[in-house]
């Protein structure tokens, strides 16, 4: 019986495989998610790297070796496919992003965002040369016509993450960072915040990408797929993303 039954698991192990994914840090606790769901379902392992767009794509230009890249944007694993890094077929829009503007404090922000005509200490953004969702945040405030008379309380952080961190510590008494962060199993996490309306920022178009040293490679191409799968989609849902 013990024979039989390592008989019956040999081939699965034989095809599992490794996939090494670049993630965008607001896409950090969803992809952990489908990455469980992934291997229960595939036996593929996949290892999870986070960052903000900008440097993830420094780190695949100097050589890291990624199987995929799952942006912040659409323009990265565009410039990737161009300077022939990335598999064009490969690419396409897995989730489109939500900006929000949160404080730790309950109560602070309002429900149109009108704290930001009003008094606080520091605002914290994602570097927008960096960040997708910095870009965003810089975009909604000139959009209000507040970028240069809040420029002076801005602090950015390199990454979403540690925008994030910077509310979550009180070192910012707000911080422009994306919906996902702000939702804890469908629900919202404690604070305040204001979901921005879209037609402030350039829509988030967050691409997926297979990089070229990835081509041919099973798990890598497993992975990509069942991200556009059903299972994966409701968590994307689950976290506030819209799909394309």
């Amino acid at each position: 019986m013990r024979l039989f039954l390592l008989l019956l698991l040999c081939p699965l192990t034989a095809q599992a495989g490794e996939v090494r994914a670049a993630v965008a840090a607001n896409f950090t606790v969803a992809a952990q998610r489908i990455v469980e769901m992934f291997r229960a379902d595939t036996g593929h392992h996949v290892k999870l790297s986070y960052g903000s767009t900008g440097k993830l794509y420094s780190q695949i230009k100097a050589g890291a070796p990624f199987d995929v890249l799952l942006a912040a944007d659409d323009t990265t694993p565009e410039k990737l496919v161009r300077e022939g890094r990335g598999i064009p077929a490969s690419r396409y829009t897995y989730a489109i992003g939500k900006l929000v503007l949160w404080s730790k404090k309950p109560g602070f922000v309002d429900a149109q965002g009108h704290i930001l005509q009003g008094r606080f200490d520091t605002l914290a953004i994602a570097n927008p040369k960096l960040a997708p969702y910095g870009m965003a945040a810089q975009e909604t405030l000139e959009s209000l016509g507040l970028w240069h008379g809040v420029k002076a309380r801005i602090v950015m952080g390199e990454s979403l993450s540690q925008t994030l961190q910077f509310a979550d510590t009180g070192n910012a008494d707000l911080a422009f960072i994306a919906l996902a962060q702000t939702m804890k199993d469908g629900k919202p996490i404690a604070g305040s915040r204001w979901v921005v309306p879209m037609h402030l920022f350039n829509p988030i178009r967050q691409d997926a990408l297979l990089l070229t040293q990835a081509q041919n490679r099973t798990a890598a191409e497993a992975f990509l797929k069942y991200l556009k799968g059903a299972k994966a989609a409701a968590v994307i849902k689950a976290f506030g993303y819209d799909l394309p």
